[in-house]
């Protein structure tokens, strides 16, 4: 059994474009700024095992792999407990600012999609949450 999420956003920081990506390529730094990524261990140069824990009582255990890391586009493939691709789209968004255009395309598979029907409105939210938590943290870290 397996379920399949889309997920999206969209959002302007007030940094420009080369700061942005550079933060966004550099997978072993989000603890420091993203809140719910919770650890990060370098697998190789192009991928990385990364811990998530939103508000929900459980550990995403994922597995990264870069496929591409040059803007506009920047994007990974997803393994471990979801498989699918996230992707970030980078444009210029006035005379400073970055626009950040976020999808994620995955699929869980297991017990795991099991509990996900049920709980699918739950995991939504859940999702938007560690996605505010990115937007505040890249803020953040950009500000300082």
């Amino acid at each position: 059994m397996s379920a399949r999420y889309r997920f999206g956003g969209s959002w302007t920081v007030p940094h420009g474009l080369p700061e942005v990506a550079a933060l966004l390529v550099d997978l072993e730094r989000y603890p420091e700024w993203w809140p719910e990524v919770v650890a990060v261990a370098s697998l190789g140069p192009d991928d990385a095992r990364v811990l998530c824990r939103s508000a929900l009582p459980y550990t995403l255990d994922l597995v990264l792999h870069a496929v591409h890391r040059e803007p506009p586009v920047l994007e990974t493939t997803v393994g471990g407990d979801l498989h699918g691709v996230v992707r970030w789209r980078l444009s210029p968004a006035g005379p400073d600012g970055t626009r950040l255009d976020f999808e994620q395309e995955v699929e869980v598979r297991g017990a795991l999609a099991v509990a996900s029907y049920v709980g699918r409105p739950l995991l939504g939210w859940n999702h938007d949450r560690m996605m505010r938590g990115c937007v505040a943290g890249l803020r953040r870290v950009l500000a300082a």
